[in-house]
């Protein structure tokens, strides 16, 4: 059975017609406010900030053109759906000239209206989540930066992909951040104010894969009772974030292949074509080369998502990076906690740094929360850490070491980097690691740096 979810504000003058539509659509979930005129609809609109405003024109006080233009005059951006009889069609495309979302119009066909509001509450969903996203950009965009040579190279080229409508390919290992830096290709381009939709191409069968990609029409398989449309229309005018996309089957394969040729798509059981502006971004950790050889991806699929591939390094080539996303995970974590941690001790940074991460950017997030989460003083140190010492110490043969020698390994590779970064400035890497100068020879002489 259908559901739908939110707060949905009722306005109509004729009781009848508020019951009508509150018993309806209360019954599949949504929560529903009425008003009985148009500066009641104003006043409920403050107080209870709904999901979604039915409105009729004709109404004492204020009409629904009057209330749509006053909550325009208020920065108000929820979306409206004008009530109408047919007389006064008319004033309702007026209305959607001016903002609103869509009509509806008497006398009622209560499927019509149930599923103009479950789009209508799905790009409420989708608006508000770009506009959540604009708000912590900032910050998250942190996760895509970085000192690593190898990471500004991968950040410049897609800022230069974001200037266009091309295809983007983003090739790198499991935890690296290909969402977050498929968002930020999305929010640095014209399209930021469209919506952004990630697909986990992982985990579905190739039917409901199919039907979250391209939509169904009504009736196109059992349990179909609705039409539903896909990720790639609702995405209209966005971007869609295909991740994983060396998963997905042979014939879905086909039907992606000839999307991104026509930018066109067909619902599963329609027949008639619907043109659709997106940008695919496409992700994956597998070797695509050795899936082509062993006919398990399509070549010509291969050359239409590869315009502009983007190879994203894992944690272990980026190691220089390892201090800021370790201090940006602390500080949110901390603050969503409401823990007082401040700091990383120089014997914590050095194991991280040392530390190889398979589970890359992912791996350390968690690490970082769970040591804000667990430890005791205001800063994370090496016994908050679940990072084992052996782990740190792979490049001397897989030996076990103690405790101390895995440390000091750590310590003399944060050093010996951080001197290779300023060809040797030891006042400059003093500066670059957070440390006195004189600390730092002094880490030096001790560590037998040459």
């Amino acid at each position: 059975m259908k559901t739908l979810s939110g707060t949905i504000l009722v306005a109509d003058d004729d009781t009848d017609i508020r019951d009508i539509l509150k018993d309806t659509l209360n019954s599949l979930g949504a929560r529903i406010i009425t008003a009985a005129n148009g500066q009641e609809c104003l006043d409920r609109v403050e107080v209870d900030a709904p999901d979604l405003i039915l409105v009729d024109i004709e109404m004492p006080i204020k009409n629904g053109l009057q209330v749509l233009q006053e909550l325009r005059q208020r920065g108000s951006d929820t979306t409206v759906i004008m009530i109408t009889a047919y007389g006064t069609v008319e004033r309702a495309v007026q209305a959607m000239k001016q903002g609103a979302y869509d009509f509806i119009t008497k006398p009622f066909d209560l499927d019509h209206i149930v599923l103009t509001v479950e789009k209508a509450l799905e790009r409420e969903r989708l608006k508000r989540g770009v506009e959540h996203f604009a708000v912590e950009a900032g910050e998250r965009y942190r996760l895509v930066g970085g000192g690593s040579p190898t990471m500004r190279q991968a950040i410049d080229t897609a800022k230069k992909a974001a200037a266009s409508r091309s295809t983007v390919l983003l090739l790198g290992e499991s935890g690296t951040g290909k969402e977050v830096f498929a968002r930020a290709i999305h929010n640095w381009s014209e399209r930021k104010r469209d919506p952004f939709i990630a697909i986990n191409c992982v985990g579905l069968s190739r039917e409901l894969l199919e039907s979250e990609l391209f939509g169904h029409e009504k009736g196109a398989f059992t349990g179909a009772h609705q039409l539903k449309k896909g990720k790639m229309e609702l995405a209209h005018g966005g971007t869609v974030f295909l991740d994983e996309v060396g998963d997905i089957s042979a014939e879905l394969q086909t039907k992606l292949l000839r999307f991104l040729q026509e930018r066109e798509l067909e619902r599963v059981g329609g027949t008639q074509p619907i043109p659709v502006d997106v940008r695919v971004i496409a992700a994956t950790n597998r070797d695509l080369a050795s899936a082509i050889k062993e006919g398990r991806f399509r070549e010509d699929l291969f050359y239409r998502l590869n315009v502009i591939p983007i190879a994203l390094p894992p944690l272990r080539e980026r190691k220089e990076d390892i201090p800021v996303l370790a201090e940006y995970f602390l500080r949110r974590t901390a603050a969503e906690t409401k823990k007082n941690v401040i700091g990383i001790s120089e014997d914590a940074q050095a194991m991280l740094v040392a530390y190889e991460w398979p589970g890359n950017v992912r791996e350390l997030a968690n690490v970082i929360e769970r040591a804000v989460v667990l430890g005791q003083g205001p800063e994370i140190s090496t016994y908050d850490l679940p990072v084992h010492p052996v782990a740190v110490s792979e490049k001397n043969g897989g030996e076990s070491l103690s405790y101390r020698q895995a440390l000091e390994i750590a310590k003399r590779e944060v050093v010996v980097r951080a001197l290779a970064q300023t060809d040797g400035n030891r006042a400059a890497a003093a500066r670059l690691l957070g440390l006195h100068k004189t600390h730092l020879l002094n880490l030096i002489k001790s560590l037998r740096i040459e």
